[in-house]
Formats: C-alpha cells, structure tokens, sequence
C-alpha cells in the first residue's frame, strides 16, 4: 500500500515508521526544511513541499497513492490537505488529524476526510475506558456508514452475565467485535459466555447505542 504523510513532525514520523515496519511504500511531505530529516526514517520518501499546494501535490503524484494522511499540527492544513486528495486526485482514503477539540466538526466526508482521528478525544475516550463499568465509551467513529467503535465494561448485575452471546438479543445492527478477559482477547462464539468484568466491544450505529446500554446495563439506564 502506497501512503503519503503530509506532515513530518513527530506525529507524521512516528506514522511513517510503524507503516514502513509493516511493508508499506511510505512519503513524508512538509513545507519546513528543518523537519525533512530521511535519517529519522531511512526507508521513507521524503518531499519538501507544501502539501496544501495543488502544484506540490501533483509533483508528489498523489494520484498514485491509496491513503493520505493529514498529521500536521495545524488543522486548516490538515482539512485543505484532506480535500485536495479527495477531490483533485481521487485518493481512496484520507485520514485528517484534529488538533482541537472544536474543530473536529469540521472533519467530515464534506472536507474529504474519510476518518478523523482525534488525539483529546481518544485519550478522553481511554480515560473514561478506564473507569466506566456499565456506560458504552465511544472510543473510534467510522466516517463511511456511520458507526461506531463502542466498548463496555460488563457489570455484575447484568442479567446476561452467564449468558452464551448467541442467547443474547442483540439490537439490529449491532456487532460483537470481541471480549477482553484477564489479559486475553477472545473472538465471540455463540456458546461462549459472557462474565461480569468483561470488556466488550462492538460496531454499531450512534441511534443504537443507549438501546445497547439498556440492554446490558438495565439498572443502570432504565432498562
């Protein structure tokens, strides 16, 4: 998979990186002489180019990527970076970083990002993950389809604790991804029951979301 970095500071960097380890073709592009550093990631491209220039992109060829990422520090690039990709050389898939809270709005299928990825929503989101038994966190918001990455911790009052997952009645539109137990990653089987002190995490719709809650946690959300 071919990947282009708009942004080459530590975020962008640190990207590059794990992609690259993973066998991806990888090209950092950033308008700052002083972040283009290929020693830092030896086995990346690097451009030093203004990626929310129409021209610095076209030299970039971005037409032969299949996901850019916007990771710089200021979001009106990020957004300008995520439209130009989308619009001008129909890249599959674009991921847009926010940096502020406000402005995450913004980061939608109409500015050309496919996927947001807020850094004070997630550590928010892992804080409340943290300490939440019996509340659905959101953790990761798909922008195509319009669903969520959703976790809960199970409480002991459930009335499906002991309950195979099969034997649940699940919403419409609800997915089992997996249960987290002591440690282990578990894949839903349908004869596999559920404990107290489970983690579970599903894929749902947002309008799905307080019916789940109900559903697991009645006590606790009127159910």
């Amino acid at each position: 998979m071919r990947v282009a970095i708009a942004g080459a500071g530590a975020v962008g960097r640190s990207i590059a990186t794990e992609l690259v380890d993973n066998g991806h073709q990888v090209l950092l592009i950033d308008k700052s002489p002083e972040a283009i550093k290929p020693d830092r990631v030896p086995d990346a491209e690097w451009l030093l180019a203004d990626a929310c220039e129409l021209s610095s992109l076209e030299e970039a060829g971005l037409e032969r990527f299949d996901v850019v990422i916007a990771a710089t520090g200021d979001d009106k690039a990020n957004l300008v970076t995520s439209l130009l990709a989308k619009t001008e050389f129909g890249v599959p898939r674009t991921v847009g970083r926010v940096n502020h809270p406000d402005n995450e709005w913004l980061f939608t299928e109409a500015w050309g990002v496919d996927v947001n990825v807020s850094t004070p929503r997630i550590m928010s989101a892992l804080v409340e993950e943290a300490v939440s038994v019996g509340d659905l966190v959101r953790l990761f918001t798909f922008r195509q389809g319009n669903a969520n990455l959703v976790e809960m911790t199970l409480p002991s009052d459930s009335p499906y604790v002991g309950t195979p997952t099969g034997l649940i009645p699940w919403p419409e539109n609800v997915s089992l991804v997996t249960i987290l137990r002591d440690g282990q990653v578990y894949t839903p089987d349908p004869e596999q029951p559920v404990e107290a002190g489970d983690e579970l995490l599903f894929v749902c719709s947002a309008e799905i979301e307080s019916e789940l809650e109900r559903l697991l946690a009645p006590a606790a959300h009127g159910g």
